[in-house]
């Protein structure tokens, strides 16, 4: 589904990863794990078209989207990126920023139709349906940043952080909702923090190191390497 070659990407003359290449096929969570200042979140920001590469290709479904503007991304290739910080409408309410999330589609049947299959995943932010989005705990925020985003009917999901600042019981139903996702066949790029619980999650990983990518391979088999326990898993 997404296949990613010789990517190279930046900010100004600082470049933050260097010749990266992977891929995610349908169905996937795939994870990329590292450190902070690894490059993961630019990454995540190159294929959503946010940092403008400087060499390589980015293809989502055999077309080439690394010269897409971001809208076009999200318009046409259906790729939701949930950035670190959530980025809500603070001032909106709870379903005024899930239905921002629905302005590709038109049809009002389908949006109504996919906002309350959004609230049966979400029943908090169905109880909270009328209130503002920056009166929710931070956990309560980062759900609705991912139920805004579900809302896009994307092929692809990339999360970016999404355990962030929570509390530990709002973690464990974070990584409950994950898990969901993944059975319901959703295609997911995750970048988090947690890397123990990431690799438990995504079916495959690739660690990057300096924006480069040093190791992948498939989850199970990475959370046994030597070189991932020692620097991530505390082992």
């Amino acid at each position: 589904m997404l296949k990613v070659e010789g990517l190279t990407a930046g900010y100004g003359q600082a470049v933050a990863i260097r010749d990266i290449s992977f891929e995610v096929q349908k169905g996937e969570v795939v994870a990329l794990v590292g450190a902070n200042g690894a490059g993961k979140s630019t990454t995540l920001r190159a294929i959503s078209g946010v940092v403008r590469p400087t060499s390589g290709t980015i293809t989502f479904e055999g077309k080439r989207i690394d010269s897409w503007k971001p809208h076009e991304i999200v318009r046409q290739a259906r790729i939701a990126h949930i950035p670190e910080g959530k980025q809500l409408f603070g001032k909106l309410s709870v379903a005024d920023n899930i239905m921002l999330g629905a302005y590709t589609l038109n049809s009002p049947q389908e949006i109504q139709a996919l906002r309350e299959q959004v609230f049966a995943l979400f029943p908090r932010l169905a109880e909270r349906r009328t209130q503002r989005a920056d009166t929710l705990s931070g956990g309560e925020q980062q759900m609705l940043a991912i139920a805004r985003g579900l809302m896009l009917q994307p092929k692809l999901l990339m999360l970016d952080e999404p355990s962030l600042g929570l509390m530990p019981t709002l973690i464990t139903h974070l990584w409950e909702l994950l898990g969901q996702l993944r059975d319901k066949g959703y295609t997911i790029l995750l970048v988090e923090q947690n890397v123990r619980k990431t690799l438990q999650l995504a079916n495959r990983a690739y660690v990057l190191q300096n924006g480069r990518i040093i190791l992948e391979g498939a989850a199970a088999d990475l959370i046994n390497n030597d070189t991932v326990r020692q620097a991530y898993l505390g082992i």
